[in-house]
């Protein structure tokens, strides 16, 4: 537990790939100041142009992937496409306990098997605008042929008919209003009652102590 007895909130962030989720993401936690940290979960997938292990994703086998699942290591995993990922149990529970709100980038699959193991968990998920856009920006990014494209495209409307089953709904139409309703949902849950209550015990025990105290 942290110094001043707040524990973190879990954040769980899902959408289709080509939504725009990590852009998102990126542009949120650049601007939310200190207290939230986005989770870095496992993956056997190969790295990326310009991604870094330990930053991006930890880069693991799939042997030291298996064996981790062995070891009840991981709070979700999952398979997407030809790859696993998973999110480490140890850390995530770490950084709540130290009173650091904790974003999970995941499906939906793994959002349900956190959701059933840690109460308070608050979901969202993000859609693009048609899906001529998220072709659009799928075949953008320039590192997918045709044949996987078309894929994706498939996947993704499996991964959107999940939506209903989160807490929050953000279309990422315009990139800056995205960002500034995905920031305003951050922002307004922690002003509820319980939070501030945790955050800022000592000063309201000050503000209400009896006459002679306060002061």
């Amino acid at each position: 537990m942290s110094e001043t007895g707040y524990h973190g909130t879990l954040y769980i962030i899902s959408a289709p790939s080509g939504a725009g989720k990590s852009s998102l993401l990126q542009a949120l936690l650049e601007t939310a100041g200190e207290g939230i940290v986005l989770s870095v979960s496992h993956t056997t997938r190969k790295p990326r142009p310009g991604e870094v292990d330990g930053q991006h994703y930890h880069f693991v086998e799939l042997a030291q992937f298996q064996a981790m699942v062995a070891a009840g290591e991981f709070l979700e995993y999952a398979q997407v496409f030809d790859n696993f990922y998973g999110t480490s149990r140890r850390s995530v529970e770490a950084r709540l306990a130290a009173g650091q709100d904790v974003i999970l980038e995941i499906d939906w699959q793994g959002a349900r098997r956190v959701r059933e193991q840690l109460a308070g968990t608050v979901s969202i998920f993000i859609l693009p605008p048609s899906r001529a856009e998220l072709e659009v920006r799928l075949t953008a990014r320039g590192q997918d042929d045709a044949a996987v494209i078309a894929r994706r495209m498939r996947d993704a409307v499996g991964e959107m008919s999940h939506y209903g089953e989160y807490d929050y709904l953000i279309i990422n139409d315009v990139f800056e209003d995205a960002r500034s309703r995905l920031a305003a949902i951050i922002s307004a849950l922690r002003q509820r009652l319980a939070v501030q209550q945790q955050r800022h015990a000592m000063l309201l025990a000050e503000l209400l102590a009896p006459d002679g105290r306060f002061g």
